[in-house]
């Protein structure tokens, strides 16, 4: 059995759970979840408070399964004592797609006689049909069909060769994939045809292909991270320490990486203070702009639809993480009800993150310059073509840094001769890149100083008091107006650039020192598209979530997931998730256990260069400590480089503080110069 209660499932509990479900309910059974039910909030606090006397949180799985009838069940297996507490037939739900229901796909694509007809009236040979791929989406909802099957639609594109780039050559037409049948049920072909387009030079991005560009660079030199006294941070099991930070590292097959039990701990405090109980990335839709049917059902949900975690990549040493680096794997389920593991599917690693703060004194070029270092945990994971780099990185100064990096290829889509997009752009001759949004939803479960918490929102704005007036007489009065959002009606609220509005998590019972206003963790976030498709489209009603840049909903166990818990095919009617649990609007989040959901990201208009792939493009936020601490929270960083007043008064010639990195040296070689402390011209190194 697993050390931690937040641990996710072992392979042997994995193995256990599908070995009882199957005891009970036959052997037939196709497993798409087995994960960990996660610890009831009240028996896990207790069980943080205090290991030594109060109980372990029991062990339980959370278990999805189809029949071989296509009926979907679900139920809790206690591993525990050996025995399944719950089960349940879904009706009018589908569960999420496994890896395994993608790659069956390809094969029967090539197989079937309507699809092998469809790629002939392509322009394609009936001989080539092992050249063909696709990348197997879910349906969405489409409703030709409803729910009453199990559906995936297959993009459709052609392989020249095994090393070709097959995203230049889209096809036309989608099939329709029932995998409970394992057979193509329907094509959807477009009014106007659009055949391949074999009539355009070969682009990728292979060393054939750059050689035609005249070959990679040979002017780099190396780079070399190196940590010769080996890493900052501990790991007790999965429980994390870096400096003053502590938390456990988990990981489940829809989020990925789940961060629980974040807390910080200063050398002058006794004891560790919360800041978040739990946080994640719980969701993401990806609509795309296209309105031609059947790219109007392009709208992913990668999370809910696919998972995260079951998308994860093995992440490479020297390329996806550099330096010294520590790896955790992920086990997950298959569908026969084995177990896939995922090896270095989490890299956690320091980085240098430049200067952390630096001040001279010009009267007489004293100084202190502090770098400072970041801690960073990172899973990437593929989503057909696209890839997600999802990176939590705490700073020294107790700063919180979600950041994704979007890389990968371009969904692409054949373009006639001549044909203008509207809704696209042609990114190469005859590929078509539709427009499309990219909208993550940041699952924050604040536990700041220990809760109970408040949100505020933050705006900066001018004085109301007119110029010429006693309070404000020459005009330039501003300040930050603070706004209670006590109800969840009131936190649905979004970003106002206008006022670079900023929402702040309050403990209004902790009372800073120094300013006198309550503990806090402020929200910054300013990549913040809204939702473009209109109310009362399919993706609007689907993605709720997206409707705000902020929900507050109050804790409540199993609301984990802002689109719903079983995403693929439903309608948005009614909308699942987040509008649901918000129903009327009245209920308090004033001083209570609560969770803010955040949806950001970013607006994709394809350009020429990020084709064939694409420059990893960053999104980030901050969650910043407000008056949580009484003053720089850093200031207990090593200096690089310090001088004080008083020596150089003295006319001293060694600083009072020198750590400086002795690797450093000038770039084009010659003498090293020493720079006397006096007259130092506001230098952070002794040589140069």
């Amino acid at each position: 059995m697993a050390g931690h209660p937040f641990d996710p499932l072992s392979a042997s509990e994995l193995e256990d759970a599908t070995r009882l479900v199957r005891k009970s309910y036959g052997s037939d059974l196709k497993f798409n979840v087995v994960s960990l039910q996660e610890p009831r909030k009240t028996v896990m606090r207790a069980w943080l408070a205090d290991p030594k006397s109060n109980p372990k949180p029991p062990r339980v799985a959370d278990v999805v399964v189809i029949d071989n009838n296509a009926t979907v069940h679900e139920g809790l297996v206690d591993l525990d004592q050996g025995k399944v507490l719950a089960w349940d037939k879904l009706e009018g739900e589908q569960p999420i797609i496994t890896l395994e229901e993608q790659q069956k796909v390809e094969q029967i694509c090539r197989e079937d006689p309507e699809v092998i007809k469809q790629c002939e009236i392509s322009g394609m040979l009936a001989s080539d049909m092992h050249k063909i791929y696709c990348d197997t989406w879910v349906v969405g909802y489409d409703e030709r069909w409803g729910i009453s099957r199990r559906l995936q639609q297959a993009l459709m594109y052609y392989r020249p060769t095994p090393d070709s780039f097959q995203y230049q050559y889209a096809l036309d037409f989608c099939p329709l994939y029932d995998p409970d049948l394992e057979q193509i049920v329907h094509i959807d072909i477009p009014k106007v045809r659009r055949p391949l387009r074999k009539d355009v030079p070969p682009i990728g991005y292979t060393p054939a292909d750059v050689q035609k560009l005249g070959g990679y660079r040979d002017d780099m030199k190396p780079i070399i991270i190196s940590q010769p006294e080996g890493v900052s941070f501990s790991m007790n099991g999965r429980e994390l320490s870096w400096q003053n930070w502590k938390m456990h590292v988990g990981f489940n097959y829809k989020e990925g990486i789940v961060l629980n039990n974040i807390r910080w701990k200063s050398r002058n405090e006794s004891e560790d203070r919360g800041i978040f109980y739990r946080m994640s990335l719980a969701e993401m839709v990806v609509p795309y702009a296209e309105p031609e049917p059947p790219h109007h059902r392009k709208h992913a949900f990668d999370f809910g639809e696919y998972g995260a975690g079951y998308m994860t990549n093995s992440l490479a040493l020297g390329c996806d993480c550099k330096g010294a680096i520590h790896y955790i794997d992920a086990e997950v389920p298959t569908r026969n009800g084995g177990v896939r593991l995922i090896e270095n599917a989490i890299c956690i690693h320091e980085e240098d993150s430049g200067i952390l703060f630096k001040h001279t004194d010009f009267r007489d070029d004293s100084v202190v310059v502090t770098r400072g270092r970041k801690l960073v945990i990172q899973q990437i994971f593929t989503a057909a073509n696209y890839e997600y780099a999802i990176q939590w990185i705490f700073h020294q100064d107790g700063t919180i840094q979600p950041e994704i990096k979007l890389t990968g290829i371009l969904n692409t889509y054949v373009q006639a001769p001549g044909e203008n997009c509207d809704w696209g752009t042609q990114v190469y001759p005859g590929v078509n890149a539709h427009f499309h949004q990219h909208l993550f939803c940041l699952r924050l479960d604040a536990n700041i100083d220990d809760g109970p918490n408040t949100v505020y929102t933050s705006d900066t704005m001018a004085s109301d008091e007119p110029v010429g007036s006693l309070k404000n007489p020459y005009g330039n009065a501003f300040f930050a107006k603070k706004t209670k959002l006590s109800t969840t009606g009131q936190a649905k609220t979004d970003y106002d650039a206008m006022t670079m509005r900023s929402w702040d998590i309050v403990n209004d019972s902790k009372i800073n020192s120094s300013s006198g206003k309550p503990s806090s963790y402020k929200l910054v976030s300013r990549e913040v598209p809204r939702l473009l498709p209109k109310e009362g489209s399919l993706v609007w009603k689907r993605a709720g979530f997206a409707r705000h840049h902020v929900y507050v909903t109050k804790y409540r166990d199993d609301q984990l997931w802002p689109a719903g818990r079983h995403v693929p095919q439903t309608s948005g009617e009614p909308s699942r998730g987040l509008p649901e649990w918000i129903g009327d609007g009245s209920e308090s989040v004033e001083n209570e256990d609560v969770v803010l959901w955040h949806t950001f990201g970013l607006t994709h208009i394809p350009a020429p260069e990020d084709f064939p792939v694409m420059p990893a493009e960053p999104v980030t936020l901050l969650l910043r400590p407000r008056h949580f601490f009484d003053r720089n929270p850093a200031l207990d960083v090593p200096p690089s480089y310090l001088t004080l007043p008083s020596q150089i008064e003295k006319g001293e010639r060694t600083a009072a503080y020198d750590a400086t990195d002795k690797m450093s040296k000038p770039a084009f070689g010659g003498e090293e110069k020493t720079i006397p402390i006096v007259g130092g011209g506001g230098g952070c190194c002794s040589k140069l």
